[in-house]
């Protein structure tokens, strides 16, 4: 077996590359899923699934803080350990703090104090799911209670600068102040958004089994590389001992993108029982003690010319998180760049609640704070009497308006133009009212769509197989999203080679790093690495061929050049080639503004007597570089939609202002849209080629499909009916409240 090293960082825009020259032009097709028939099969082991066939696993359920603010004064398990079936529960040494009593143990991990409701407090571990379940409620937890701050709308007032998180805490430009009143008309509103679960068809599962001093987890996280770390930290160990695996998630959306309680109980349960552990949390539980997108309160101004020119633009965001945690929803971060203005300010702030952890979910900072701007933007439009496409091309800028950098490529416009032509926006209604079927109002209302572009190091090990094929290999995660099928293609289309002929194996730390699904870097990123390690075979391959590399094609097997063609299999003269490859960004990343762009168009109907909103119509027009699979796209961003529906018309948690519980903690409460709610969807993808976002001249594409989609709905709510709501979701009370006399129960 020969082994051979490749780096490529990306210093220069890839103006051509071997995939525009591919003689077999797999990437671009709507190849099928990769692991489709192994999911449709029930053969792909998610992680809770892992372990079905070991007989002695055990089975491990948490309790959970019944309070929102106290300390541990007893935890009392014996009543449950005495339960036959029971076989631990869980302890942490160091969190007992004088006392030899095993009743009066402290919590695992949290010392003596919890800081929000449904915080995990301890774990009982049995042999069934039932008894551990039955035996957890025994356990008798006694608190001292604490103030609490449980109502992030009454702590406006003590919102601080956090300092920089994923976007800079206050970013300006010029003078916001006096441009906002220099202006010929002027725009001043707040939207608020509530908080939302990620709520994943997968709940967070772990199976912990420790082989000596080393910990084997499967899981269901998003990001392999840094969640390996994480464990070790809270397990207090060294990383290299501990090997993660998850090939197979069924669904993130940020909300596994680092270890939860779950990981860190089973690996303690499994190492003080000498058995392997497993955990699914029941869907209560991850409502209440994973993770949430934070509520937003987001004042938009805006200050114009009479002709539509925009001077000044401010967007102020005020969010809250746990104590102690540090994250903020960007809410700003594509005001910073989508529009022009020459006075600018764009801040977050936030507010500590004790109330559960707000973290990343599906385009953090623009699904919200795209509903905030757009809605300000279609109502600007309408105080300026010019239409709302019009009003966003005036405002094309030709450079990022806040860094000044060129945009990488920028269709924005050709997104609008196209959506309007095929939506037919020539027929939306000049004024609320003007349109109906029977007693519904309808109404066409659009919005604009960007996700900024990022791309992150990545490596992979890719192996030419001496007897036939590749095989692919990274602790790059696939979350349903198609990496497997990408990165399979991405390798077909370069080598020749037939789909079903190369073997993708993910989710293992002991494979290269990738970077994890987040952010919309995925399948640029890791199949960047793939592009890496492919140039570096068909160097060693045309080396061996005793020819120029420029002048070798691939294609069924075949290497070619000149008149000669051989089979790979021969120039591998029974010896495996594996090439270990790494990708990173370079100057030509850093030189240029990348996001992806696109265009909503909407149209709704508004029961004049129910106020219930239908979505009729949804189409979205993309541009967003290369796209590498037209099928998996297309199902992400048929999900971003759905998604955004659920934004405009009905996500909303309930938190309870007396004690942080989340009130409506599953999904017979927490209301998502279902089939009946979804309309025929539409998404159109503009072709393009962006040379300066990754050597595959790809952009992401997953969470655009969700930025905007909202404001788009509730544009046309207003359009049909007349009715703005800036307190999302715009629910069918809000919408009857707001009707015109006239309308409304009868």
């Amino acid at each position: 077996m020969s082994t051979l090293k490749a780096h490529y960082r990306m210093d220069a825009p890839a103006r051509e590359t071997r995939i525009d020259r591919s003689m077999n032009s797999v990437i671009g097709k709507p190849q099928d899923r990769y692991e489709g028939p192994l999911k449709v099969t029930g053969q792909a082991a998610y992680a809770y699934e892992t372990a079905r066939n070991r007989k002695d696993a055990l089975y491990g359920y948490f309790v959970l803080s019944t309070r929102g603010k106290a300390r541990i004064i007893r935890l009392d398990s014996r009543a449950a350990e005495a339960m036959p079936g029971v076989r631990h529960v869980v302890r942490d040494a160091r969190a007992v703090r004088g006392s030899a009593d095993p009743s009066d143990n402290k919590p695992a991990l949290i010392e003596d104090e919890v800081v929000h409701y449904g915080q995990a407090v301890t774990l009982v571990v049995a042999d069934s799911f039932e008894v551990a379940r039955a035996a957890a409620r025994l356990v008798q937890v006694d608190y001292e209670p604490l103030d609490g701050d449980y109502d992030p709308k009454e702590l406006t007032d003590t919102a601080y600068d956090p300092g920089d998180g994923a976007v800079p805490s206050t970013v300006t430009k010029g003078d916001f102040g006096a441009g906002f009143a220099a202006a010929e008309v002027t725009f001043d509103a707040i939207y608020t958004t509530p908080s939302q679960s990620h709520a994943a068809m997968e709940p967070h599962a772990a199976v912990a089994e420790w082989d000596g001093e080393d910990l084997i987890l499967d899981g269901c996280y998003q990001l392999i590389s840094t969640n390996v770390g994480q464990l070790a930290a809270a397990l207090g160990m060294p990383k290299e001992r501990i090997t993660i695996r998850a090939p197979y998630i069924g669904g993130g959306f940020g909300g596994k993108l680092g270890i939860g309680a779950e990981a860190v109980f089973a690996a303690l349960a499994a190492r003080e029982t000498g058995r392997p552990v497993k955990i699914a949390l029941t869907r209560q539980q991850v409502f209440q003690m994973t993770s949430r997108r934070g509520e937003t309160q987001q004042r938009i101004r805006l200050g114009a010319t009479r002709d539509g020119r925009i001077t000044a633009i401010g967007h102020e965001t005020i969010t809250s998180n746990c104590v102690g945690d540090q994250f903020f929803e960007p809410a700003g971060i594509s005001t910073m760049f989508l529009y022009s203005g020459e006075n600018r300010r764009i801040t977050h702030r936030r507010t500590d609640a004790n109330i559960l952890m707000a973290s990343s979910m599906r385009a953090p900072g623009e699904a919200v704070g795209m509903l905030a701007l757009e809605n300000a933007m279609d109502e600007m439009a309408e105080k300026l009497k010019i239409d709302p496409i019009e009003f966003r091309r005036r405002n094309e800028p030709e450079r990022d308006p806040q860094d000044d950098l060129p945009f990488s490529s920028r269709r924005l416009v050709d997104c609008m133009d196209e959506g309007a032509r095929r939506f037919g926006w020539e027929r939306r209604p000049k004024r609320p009212g003007d349109l109906r079927d029977g007693e519904w109002l309808i109404g066409y209302g659009m919005a604009a769509a960007s996700r900024k572009n990022m791309l992150q190091p990545a490596s992979v090990r890719l192996t030419l197989l001496a007897e036939k094929g590749a095989r692919i290999e990274t602790d790059m995660t696939d979350i349903g999203t198609g990496t497997y099928t990408i990165l399979n293609q991405i390798a077909a289309d370069m080598l020749g080679l037939a789909p079903e002929d190369i073997e993708v194996v993910l989710g293992d730390s002991r494979l290269p790093q990738g970077p994890g699904s987040g952010g919309s870097w995925g399948a640029s990123s890791s199949g960047s690495a793939v592009y890496t390690a492919c140039e570096q075979a068909i160097t060693a391959l045309a080396k061996r061929m005793g020819a120029d590399r420029s002048e070798l094609g691939l294609a069924n097997g075949n290497v070619i050049a000149g008149n000669r063609q051989v089979t790979l299999a021969s120039l591998l003269k029974g010896e495996d080639l594996v090439i270990e490859a790494t990708f990173e960004p370079g100057k030509a990343f850093k030189s240029t503004h990348q996001a992806s762009y696109g265009a909503h168009f909407c149209e709704v109907g508004v029961n004049e007597v129910t106020g219930e909103t239908r979505v009729r119509r949804l189409l979205t027009v993309a541009a967003a570089g290369r796209i590498l699979n037209e099928k998996t796209a297309r199902s992400q961003c048929f999900g971003g939609q759905i998604f955004g529906i659920g934004t405009a018309l009905t996500e909303e948690l309930v938190v309870d202002a007396r004690n942080g519980l989340i009130v409506n903690h599953d999904l017979a409460e927490y209301h998502v849209p279902v089939n009946a709610d979804v309309p025929q969807l539409e998404v159109v993808f503009l072709p393009e080629l962006d040379p300066y976002a990754s050597p595959l001249a790809s952009k992401g594409i997953g969470e655009l499909a969700i930025s905007g989609v909202g404001a788009a709905i509730t544009n046309a709510i207003y359009n049909a009916c007349g009715v703005r709501v800036r307190d999302y979701p715009m629910t069918l009370d809000k919408v009857l409240a707001g009707l015109p006399a006239g309308h409304g129960p009868r």
